[in-house]
């Protein structure tokens, strides 16, 4: 009886014993964003004298305050993708005594290279267009507040600078597609960009 229960042991301790299975985590997972159709409107207002496209999902929000004072111009605006808390800060200054060439174009590659130390890169891509609009982009890789930086200048009068932020609390890996989707948009803005006469 005691090698009948021995046996039954063995083959029940040997049938229960089958292929290990590696335990495997569940892949990483972001939210689910839905984005709109592409569609663009024409910016022309009577506070800037420049036009340009921008989405058809965006609304215009005039600066009203800067750090508590009211802004240097009135061309100062934000468009704003409220279904992305997307926004692309404007900043204009109309070029002369107060605002020189060199100066605000040093700052706006100072504003860029505060980036550098979170950056994994900054991609500088000139831009040349017939109407007088040259500039520069910024494309800044990694873990960084802004990733997508700008100016438009005529050299003479105008000048317009611009920044892309995303007011959400996650890394730049989940915000990716929102930004890449939002580039495209800057990059409509830059391209039918022109100064009004």
């Amino acid at each position: 009886m005691k090698n009948y229960l021995f046996l039954l042991l063995c083959i029940f301790i040997l049938s229960s014993c089958g292929e290990d299975k590696a335990i495997t985590p569940k892949p990483r997972s972001y939210p689910r964003i839905i984005f709109p159709e592409r569609a663009y409107q024409q910016f022309d207002t009577n506070f800037c004298n420049f036009t340009f496209e921008y989405p058809k999902y965006a609304v215009i929000e005039q600066s009203k305050e800067y750090f508590g004072s009211p802004p240097p111009n009135s061309c100062w605006f934000n468009i704003v993708v409220p279904q992305f808390a997307a926004y692309i800060y404007c900043t204009y200054y109309p070029l002369g005594k107060e605002n020189k060439f060199d100066k605000v174009v040093n700052d706006a590659f100072t504003f860029a290279d505060q980036h550098t130390i979170k950056a994994d890169y900054i991609d500088e891509l000139p831009i040349n267009k017939p109407g007088h609009v040259s500039g520069m982009i910024f494309n800044i890789e990694g873990d960084v507040a802004s990733s997508f930086q700008f100016y438009l200048t005529d050299s003479t009068k105008n000048f317009l600078r611009g920044a892309l932020y995303i007011k959400a609390h996650t890394n730049q890996d989940s915000l990716a597609p929102v930004i890449n989707f939002m580039k495209t948009d800057v990059m409509q803005m830059i391209n039918t960009f022109k100064w009004k006469k």
